[in-house]
C-alpha cells in the first residue's frame, strides 16, 4: 500500500541524472589528467614533487573554501544559477591548462577549473533529491561511480593523444559541450513542483547565510560530513600509499599502478549497486555497518595478502565494500526533517567541506604515525575506515524515511 502512495516521478530526473554524472565524470578525467601525463607535465613545466602534488590536488582544494557558499548561494537562488556560473569560470580554467607555461600558471587554471566541481558537488544532494526523492539514493550511486569512470577512462584514453595540449583540448571541449547541455537542459524542478522559497523575516528575505545557519544546526547533518570525511581520509591514503607499497614487495611501478585501479573497479560497481540493493532491505542499518566492518578488515590485511590473485580479489572486494555506504550517507541529510529540499544545499555544502578537510588530514597524521611502515600504515587505514561504522550505528536508518507509512 505505502509503495503507491510514494510520490510519482518525473521522467526527465534521468535527462538531470545523465548530465550531472558526465559533468563529475569529466571533472575526474580532467582532474586525473596531471597524474596521468605526469611525465610529460612536471619536466615541461620545471615542477618540484611538492608542485607537481600541490596541482594534482589544486581541484579539490577550490571545494574546502567554497563548498558553504555554494550550497546556501543554491538554496536562496538555485542550484542550476549557481553551477552556471561555476561552469563558466571553470571553462576558462579548463583551456587555459593549454597555454600555462609554469607552475604558477598551471595552479591558477587549475583552481579555476575547479570552481565548477565544488558548486556541482555541494549542490547534488539538493538536486537529486528534489528530482528523485525516495529514489535519492540510486540517483547519488550512479553519481559515485560516475567519478571512477572518469578517472579510470583517463588513464586510458590521456597516453593515447600525440601531445599534452592535445589531451588537454579534447577534455576542456568536452567541458564546454557539457557546460552547454547543462545551462539548455537542466532544470531546477519538475514541472508544477516548487522549490521552497527563502522566508521573509522581519521584512527581510532569507539571506544564505540564514540558509547556512539552519543547516549548521542539524547535529545529525555535522555526524554525516564527519563519517564521510573520514570514509574519504582512509580511503585517500589507502589509494595513495598503494603504488610505493608494493612497490617494497617486488612490483614495478606499472604493475602497482594497475593493480591500485582495480580497487577502483571495485568501488565504481559498489556505488553503482551497493544503495539500491541495500534499498531493497527493510532496514539499512546493518547491512552498512557490516559491510564497511569487511571493507576496512581488507584494508588492514593487505599487507599479509599474498600477491596476485589473493591480492586482486581482495582489492576488489575492498573497493566494492566499501564505496557501498557512501551515496547513502551523502543523500542522508535530505531525509532529516530539519534540513529537507530547503536546506539541502547549505547542508550539502557543510558535508563538502567538512570531508574534505578530513579527507587531507587523515592520510597525513597516518603517514606520520607509521612513516614507511607500510604494514601499519594499512592496518590504521582499515582500523580507521571501520570507524565509520560507529556514524552508521549513531545516524537514522538510511532505508526509515523510504518505508515510512505515508498516510492513510
Amino acid at each position: 500500500m505505502d509503495e503507491k502512495q510514494l510520490p510519482k516521478l518525473s521522467s526527465y530526473r534521468w535527462v538531470i541524472l545523465a548530465i550531472v554524472a558526465l559533468l563529475d565524470a569529466t571533472s575526474n578525467y580532467i582532474q586525473f589528467q596531471i597524474s596521468t601525463l605526469a611525465v610529460q607535465i612536471i619536466p615541461a613545466l620545471h615542477l618540484s614533487t611538492a608542485q607537481f602534488q600541490s596541482l594534482a590536488m589544486a581541484p579539490m582544494l577550490v571545494a574546502v573554501f567554497l563548498s558553504i557558499p555554494a550550497g546556501s548561494l543554491a538554496d536562496k537562488f538555485g542550484a542550476k544559477k549557481i553551477v552556471s556560473v561555476g561552469l563558466i569560470i571553470s571553462l576558462f580554467g579548463a583551456y587555459g591548462r593549454i597555454i600555462a607555461t609554469n607552475f604558477v600558471t598551471m595552479m591558477i587554471m587549475l583552481l579555476l577549473f575547479g570552481v565548477y566541481m565544488a558548486l556541482l558537488n555541494a549542490n547534488t544532494i539538493k538536486i537529486f533529491g528534489i528530482w528523485f526523492k525516495q529514489d535519492t539514493n540510486l540517483a547519488m550511486g550512479v553519481f559515485f561511480a560516475s567519478a571512477s569512470v572518469g578517472i579510470i577512462l583517463t588513464r586510458i584514453t590521456s597516453p593515447l593523444f600525440p601531445s599534452v595540449k592535445a589531451a588537454f583540448t579534447f577534455s576542456a571541449s568536452l567541458l564546454l559541450v557539457l557546460t552547454v547541455c547543462w545551462l539548455l537542459f537542466i532544470k531546477d524542478a519538475p514541472k508544477g513542483e516548487e522549490i521552497p522559497q527563502p522566508q521573509v523575516k522581519q521584512g527581510k528575505a532569507e539571506s544564505s547565510l540564514d540558509f547556512f545557519k539552519e543547516a549548521a544546526h542539524s547535529k545529525k547533518t555535522w555526524i554525516v560530513a564527519i563519517s564521510v570525511g573520514v570514509g574519504m581520509g582512509a580511503s585517500e591514503a589507502f589509494s595513495n600509499i598503494m603504488p610505493p607499497a608494493f612497490a617494497t614487495r617486488g612490483m614495478s611501478t606499472i604493475q602497482g599502478n594497475n593493480i591500485a585501479a582495480i580497487a577502483t573497479i571495485g568501488s565504481l560497481c559498489g556505488s553503482l549497486f551497493g544503495p539500491a540493493l541495500i534499498g531493497k532491505a527493510k532496514k539499512a542499518k546493518p547491512i552498512m555497518i557490516t559491510v564497511t566492518l569487511i571493507a576496512g578488515l581488507l584494508i588492514a590485511l593487505t599487507w599479509f595478502i599474498p600477491l596476485g590473485l589473493p591480492l586482486t580479489i581482495s582489492l576488489v572486494l575492498g573497493g566494492l565494500f566499501g564505496a557501498m555506504t557512501g551515496p547513502l550517507m551523502q543523500a542522508m541529510p535530505i531525509t532529516f526533517p530539519e534540513i529537507g529540499p530547503k536546506y539541502a544545499g547549505s547542508a550539502g555544502g557543510l558535508i563538502g567541506t567538512v570531508s574534505l578537510l578530513f579527507s587531507y588530514c587523515i592520510p597525513v597524521i597516518i603517514s606520520m604515525i607509521a612513516g614507511r611502515n607500510f604494514m601499519l600504515t594499512f592496518i590504521i587505514q582499515g582500523i580507521v575506515l571501520m570507524m565509520t561504522a560507529i556514524f552508521i550505528g549513531i545516524l537514522p536508518d538510511a532505508n526509515a524515511a523510504k518505508n515510512a507509512p505515508r498516510g492513510k
